[in-house]
This record gives C-alpha cells, structure tokens and sequence, in this order.
C-alpha cells in the first residue's frame, strides 16, 4: 500500500528504515502512527518493539531495538499519538536502549525528545540523533482569505483517529492513477513521516493555523489537486480549533466526511456523542463557505475495519441509500470507491 506522494516543497529526510515503537498502548486509534507507517510506508519499516502491557500489533515481526539495527534499522519511531502527546516515564528506558543499540530516536508528539534530561544524556554519550518533527517553520503568516488558484480536497471526519489520513491517501494515489496533476498534503505527524514533509498543524499557534494552510496549500495550475490530510474534527472538544483553521485556510472545493460507524462517543471523552454524518456536512458547508463559498461535500469515507466484507457493504450500501451520498471504504476500494472519486471529480 505504499503511496507516491507527489511534489513536496522542503522534504524532510528520516533515517530509514524505521523500528515502530508502540509503548504499552492497548487502544489501535491511538497508534495510527505505526499502523500508518506499516500500511503506507511498510517497505520502509523493520519491524516493531512494545513494552509489558501493550496489546496492540501493526503485524511486522516484534524485534528489540538491537535485533532491529542487526536488520539494518536506522531508527526508531515513537508510534504512538495520545491524548497530549507525551513521552511514557516508561518508555525512557527502551528509548535510551535504542539509542545505545545505535538508532536515532524519531517522534512526533508534542512532548519534545529534547526536552527529557535522560533522553539528552543517552545522546550525548551515544552519538545518536533525537528527531522532533513536530515542529513548525518559522514566520508562518496568518490566513488572507485569498481565493488561491488550483483545486483543494480536504478530508474532514465525525471524530479523530477514524480515517482522514487514510482516505486522503487513498483519494491521491487514485488521482494519480487517472493521470491527475495532484499533491498529498500531510497536516500530522505519520502523514510527514510518509510524505517526507507537510505542515504539523496542531503545533501552530491558533492564530496562524489558516496562514499555515494557506502556506501548505498555495497557487496551483487549475487542473492541479492538492489532496489535504484533515485533523481532528470541528464537533471535537479538544481538537476543533485546528479542524477549523484547517478548513478556513485550506479553502476546499470539495471535502470528504470520514467516518467510523461502530463509534457512538467522542474518543477519550465518553461524555460527547458522535455527530452524525449529515451534522459534519452541513457544519462544514456552514463553515468552510466562509472562505469558498462554492465548498460542496464529495461523499462519505467509512472505516469498515470491524467488518466482514458483506457486512461493510449492506452497511455502505444502505448509507448511500440514505445519504444520497457515494459512501465507500477506500482501503476496501471497488465500485463504492470508484463512485466517490468520480463524485469529487464531477
């Protein structure tokens, strides 16, 4: 499933390949980085390495930091992204291991590598890199509202951790394969990993988060796509300042609403129930038109990884059936996939 990603402008080179670190997560969603890195870049990753407790698995083969740099792994990710982002007092341990095993530690999260004594210590007397990549460029402007040229796909979902990234991914390596002029544009931590660059959009300071879209998404020819990876959600009561600084400064002509239907609360927080499908395309026309008032919903992505194959397609197939929508699960593809691309197209 390894994606061509297209033009990047100041790519970002990782030492590769990577050994996934999962800590001791027990919950898939909040490993998206592993599992994104396995599915979208697994030519590019040894293998994985866990601590007690953690019950989640991408399927690579489970090797210690020295087996995996026997292998020929030159780093390790911190593949995990949990509420906060920060750095397990647990997983020190295994991260200094590595680095004495003779891999760069890479990390995404918002809790700085370089920001723990025992991590800097380890570097010094290893010789070993610690790589912080969620780090915006200096001098990010704020947001014009200028109506750019090109055309823009932005994946906007009911949640967090339910497929943006995914379908956004899907959704460019099929432009490309119609022979469309067409860019990933990656806003988080595992979509930069892929990409090799992007814009780490929830570290922006709020004030510049439509600046830094506008800067991630710039005048294009006007047959060319940007296909734009989403965050969070505009109904997430965390997350939602960065959902709708993405959506102003992004400026979508068309937006895909991702879904997980077997979830009924807000992740992490069980008090918020999910909106519905219908309550994201409206909020997000309601919203987005504010700066493209053409912004028009291209269909419906679900994530049907809980499901057989017959049981996700009556669950599709019902939904567009209500909706009116194409509903597909790009990573499943087929005709329901091939309806919704057509349906941005169009």
């Amino acid at each position: 499933m390894n994606a061509p990603i297209g033009r990047l402008e100041g790519s970002l080179t990782l030492p590769q390949p990577y050994l996934l670190f999962l800590g001791d997560t027990t919950n898939a969603a909040y490993a998206k980085t592993a599992f994104g890195l396995a599915d979208w870049a697994g030519d590019r990753c040894t293998g994985e390495w866990a601590i007690d407790g953690c019950t989640v698995s991408t399927g690579l083969p489970r090797l210690s930091p020295a087996d995996a740099r026997a292998a020929e792994a030159r780093s390790l990710v911190i593949g995990v992204a949990n509420q906060g982002g920060i750095i397990g007092a647990a997983w020190v341990a295994v991260l200094v291991e590595a680095m004495e095993a003779g891999l760069d530690i890479v990390s995404g999260l918002h809790t700085k590598l370089t920001s723990v004594p025992a991590l800097v210590e380890a570097a010094r007397r290893t010789g070993q890199r610690l790589i912080d990549i969620r780090t915006p460029p200096p001098e990010i402007p704020v947001g014009t509202g200028r109506k750019r040229t090109g055309k823009r796909l932005l994946t906007v979902g009911t949640d967090c951790a339910l497929g943006k990234k995914y379908t956004a991914l899907a959704l460019h390596r099929a432009f490309v394969a119609r022979g469309l002029d067409a860019d990933f544009r990656a806003t988080g931590q595992t979509g930069i990993m892929i990409a090799g660059g992007g814009m780490p959009m929830d570290a922006v300071i709020s004030d510049f988060e439509a600046g830094a879209a506008e800067m991630l998404s710039p005048d294009a020819p006007a047959d060319h796509w940007d296909v734009i990876e989403g965050q969070g959600s505009i109904f997430n009561p965390a997350y939602a300042p960065v959902s709708l600084g993405l959506l102003h400064g992004s400026q979508p002509d068309v937006f895909v609403v991702c879904h997980d239907p077997t979830r009924s609360v807000i992740l992490g927080m069980e008090s918020f129930a999910l909106p519905s499908v219908e309550d994201v395309i409206d909020m997000t026309i309601r919203l987005g038109s504010r700066t493209n008032p053409a912004i028009r919903c291209g269909g419906v992505s679900f994530n049907t990884s809980s499901y057989d194959a017959d049981t996700a397609e009556a669950l599709m197939a019902a939904e567009r059936e209500r909706l009116g929508l194409p509903v597909a699960d790009p990573i499943r593809g087929g005709k329901g996939f091939d309806a919704l691309v057509e349906s941005i197209l169009a």
